[in-house]
């Protein structure tokens, strides 16, 4: 029997932790899945479908690089940790994060810390998508376009973004590993990219183009405030 975070689980200590990691694994996963389809349905239904798409390779191919890099590594620790009866595999160990510079108490401590800071976050990813309502989509604009500036959207001009881009920080210390640290240089890159394209598709929008200029020199900040 272990306690953790309140919790008594019929596991060793090594077992329970990796168990709660799995659980808020599965939920971050279950979550982002079920908001996106959710909001892509009320987006067709309310806003129409997406007439307007970038015709660039990058622009094509941004969305899906993004995607597949956000989500390949929770998915592989979920599947092979849930099989392997909640400890990590050999090869999966190998790629962890030093174990020699924190006390187990002090490392239980931070990966406990970043599972409950993904439910913190994705609070604030659903408080985004609210506000974002039917105006949701990959990257393309719809058929009634309206501009989104409430909400975190009135600090950063993509919220959502920044969101994930935390939360592959927070998988490196819950799965205590490299591996989510090369899938957030990937997401960056992908973001880094797809932001200018996203947005200029929006000020080529003449319901919403000029207004989206007004919002970029209200809000400044892509992402992160006075940084980018």
């Amino acid at each position: 029997m272990y306690c953790i975070a309140g919790l008594t689980l019929p596991l060793p200590p090594t077992q329970a932790v990796e168990g709660l990691v799995v659980l808020t694994t599965f939920r971050f996963l279950q979550y982002g899945v079920s908001r996106m389809r959710a909001a892509a349905a009320v987006a067709k239904a309310e806003a129409g479908a997406i007439r307007t798409l970038p015709t660039t390779f990058i622009g094509k191919v941004v969305s899906p690089v993004h995607g597949i890099a956000g989500f390949i590594t929770p998915v592989t620790y979920l599947l092979c940790v849930t099989v392997n009866r909640f400890m990590q595999p050999g090869w999966m160990q190998r790629m962890s994060l030093p174990h020699n510079y924190t006390h187990q108490e002090t490392e239980v401590a931070l990966r406990v810390a970043a599972c409950a800071s993904t439910f913190v976050l994705l609070s604030f990813m659903g408080r985004a998508l609210k506000h974002l309502g039917n105006q949701w989509h990959g990257i393309g604009r719809r058929e009634k376009p309206k501009l989104v500036q409430t909400g975190p959207y009135a600090v950063v001009r993509h919220p959502v973004y920044i969101a994930m881009l935390i939360q592959q920080a927070l998988f490196s210390v819950m799965f205590w590993s490299y591996t989510p640290l090369v899938a957030l240089g990937i997401v960056a890159a992908a973001f880094a990219m797809k932001m200018p394209i996203e947005e200029e598709l929006i000020m080529k929008d003449p319901a919403v183009g000029a207004e989206y200029r007004a919002y970029m020199q209200r809000v400044p900040a892509r992402v992160i405030p006075f940084v980018w």
